[in-house]
């Protein structure tokens, strides 16, 4: 069999299995979040933090609960990195710097889960664990929560209630991710993952040197960092390592895990509204945008020139030869487009224009299909804006599920779509005016500028992936990517829930003959439109000094 056909069949499988469980999973969700019961254990739950689960929150409300949650964590976090070695199981790990600690607590917090150390050498069992796994599921929650929080406010009318943050967030952890996650962490043991709280190994190669080999929870972590879309590996080469990602068929289930709850959230979105064809709408914008770039990157992979690439089959330094080019692309695409961050290759090893892909799959917003939550929201406010666009093509004022998009409502929109690119463009500015930039890059010229930006846009889109050689562990780096991480996160946040509320207070429009039917594929291919050329617009400048030049050098 060909490398080629090979690469179709996995795609294709890849395909078929999310669409098996697009309906169940989107319905099960949908049904979790409007649910009216409470399991014993959550009950439990709520008494210990003190929530009423059946109390409804006005938009200011949520996003108070949602803060407080996020800043507690990043304390609690924060705490945990700095004391480690003086907890159990630490391996004889010494505490992390402050600078460092701030900036994974910010990572994990925010679901970007960038790393600027090696877990296997730094982080101890009970960090590990206690810290970075535990945020792996509740960072992943608090966006589920905010997508549902939105959804409320397209489904509900003449009333500002958005539903309650803590029963949200309580339920999307009980009732959805961890159940996912076991099954999911049981499924890589059996297929040779590990999990285990042993010490350290000490080996000899068969050149005579010592290798210290890191044991741990792996396959339980790596469960929830891909179905979270957090993306932070046990081991510093994250699914290139085979602990983490054994072979053939757990490099294609962790695809599968990252892209299935992202995909299925619109299925749960059109279920909450009342039209499960407005969800297709809009999953078939995302699936759209992430085949043709699945299609775009493995091409020029394996088109890439050069005399050594064209002998080997392909870009093939920096990947591993177990997945070969086509499976490398499939789980970069994947994972820059899901706000991820997980990678089983170097990204810097990637061509130019191929590079340049990832990177704008990222600048997109990561809404193709985006994070957990974080995608459908993402998706649902270039969905707004492709509605403007069409009311103002035709003189008609603009709506959406039978909801006006006034001025208001534009306004946080267009809020929403300049934050991060705001970050983006002035923490890379910056790094290269200061010099920071290019003192921490290993390549120069135009592949070296890539590895900043690229930084950046991890960061502030919470991706978590870079090009391995940046080299971000230096207090400026630490500090300046952990604001960009926080800031990417929360402030588009703010926006979403002010749009929710102010989408929930209105009085539903009857649809008419001149109603924008926003269930049909001509909005689906204007959304698409919108998307790229939005994105196109505003990153193209500093896309053109990096990939576009190299790869067209």
């Amino acid at each position: 069999m060909s490398s080629v056909l090979a690469d179709v069949l996995v795609v294709t499988a890849l395909i078929g299995a999310l669409a098996l469980v697009h309906r169940r999973l989107g319905d099960y969700m949908a049904a979790v979040f409007q649910s009216k019961k409470h399991l014993r254990v959550e009950r439990w739950i709520y008494r210990s933090v003190g929530a009423n689960p059946d109390a409804e929150m006005r938009w200011p409300a949520y996003l108070r609960g949602m803060l407080v949650f996020s800043a507690v964590s990043v304390l609690f976090l924060y705490v945990l990195q700095r004391v480690q070695d003086k907890l159990p199981l630490s391996l004889g790990f010494k505490p992390i710097t402050p600078d460092q600690a701030f900036n994974t607590a910010a990572s994990f917090v925010s679901n970007t889960n960038w790393q600027s150390y090696s877990g296997e050498v730094a982080m101890s069992h009970v960090t590990q664990t206690v810290g970075l796994a535990v945020q792996n599921f509740v960072s992943a929650a608090v966006g589920i929560a905010v997508a549902v929080a939105l959804v409320r406010g397209f489904a509900r009318s003449r009333t500002g209630d958005l539903g309650n943050f803590w029963a949200d967030l309580v339920r999307c952890i009980i009732r959805i991710l961890i159940p996912l996650s076991v099954v999911a962490a049981v499924v890589l043991i059996a297929a040779g993952a590990i999990q285990n709280f042993g010490d350290i190994h000490h080996v000899t190669t068969l050149t005579g040197q010592r290798q210290a080999i890191s044991p741990g929870a792996v396959a339980s972590q790596e469960a929830i960092k891909d179905l979270g879309t957090n993306g932070g590996g046990f081991f510093n080469a994250n699914s290139a390592h085979p602990f983490e990602n054994p072979n053939g068929f757990t490099n294609w289930l962790e695809i599968f895990l990252l892209l299935v709850i992202p995909f299925s959230l619109p299925r749960t979105f059109g279920k909450m509204v009342g039209s499960v064809k407005q969800g297709y709408a809009i999953v078939a914008a995302m699936g759209i945008i992430w085949f043709f770039a699945v299609v775009a990157v493995t091409w020029l992979e394996y088109a890439h020139p050069g005399t050594a690439s064209q002998l080997a089959g392909g870009a093939m330094e920096g990947k591993e030869t177990r997945f070969g080019e086509g499976n490398s692309s499939l789980f970069a695409v994947s994972t820059t487009m899901t706000s991820t961050g997980s990678v089983d290759s170097f990204h810097d090893s990637f061509s130019g224009l191929s590079g340049g892909v990832l990177l704008l799959g990222m600048m997109l917003g990561e809404i193709a299909p985006g994070g957990t939550g974080s995608g459908l929201y993402g998706m649902l406010i270039m969905a707004i804006i492709a509605v403007f666009i069409a009311g103002l093509m035709v003189g008609r004022t603009p709506e959406y599920l039978g909801k006006k998009i006034g001025s208001r409502e534009i306004k946080l929109a267009a809020c929403y779509i300049l934050i991060t690119p705001a970050l983006v463009l002035i923490g890379a500015g910056l790094a290269m005016a200061l010099g920071k930039g290019q003192s921490s890059m290993t390549n120069v010229g135009a592949h070296g500028f890539s590895e900043v930006l690229y930084a950046y846009t991890s960061a502030s889109n919470n991706n978590g992936s870079a090009f391995a050689g940046f080299a971000a562990n230096t207090e400026y780096h630490n500090t300046m990517l952990g604001f960009c991480m926080l800031l990417g996160r929360f402030l588009p946040m703010v926006f979403v829930l002010a749009l929710a509320g102010s989408l929930a207070e209105q009085k539903p429009i009857p649809a008419t003959a001149g109603t924008l039917r926003t269930e049909k594929p001509l909005f689906t291919g204007l959304l698409v439109g919108a998307i790229l050329i939005i994105t196109g617009l505003t990153f193209f400048p500093a896309l053109a000094l990096g990939p576009l030049a190299e790869g067209l050098a």
